[in-house]
């Protein structure tokens, strides 16, 4: 079962990765430094360092589905 106090929303618009709100400082529509190419990766098991450029906050992604992109830190 998913831990979704681990978990975050995201979204692809025009191969962009997009979270609505940055789960730190609140700022909406961050643009996220990763590709949809990389969360096939994430999702078969590599582990990516995330930053969000907003806040410079750092979290792990351990993987992903089409919905979520799950961390090592707690964000809800």
């Amino acid at each position: 079962m998913i831990p979704f106090n681990q978990a975050w929303p995201y979204d692809i618009v025009m191969n962009d990765v997009y979270v609505q709100e940055c789960p730190f400082c609140g700022t909406g529509n961050v643009l996220l430094p990763l590709r949809p190419k990389e969360l096939a990766t994430i999702h078969s098991g590599k582990k990516k360092l995330l930053v969000f450029p907003c806040c410079s906050n750092r979290v792990t992604l351990l993987d992903s589905d089409s919905d979520y992109l799950l961390t090592d830190a707690v964000l809800r």
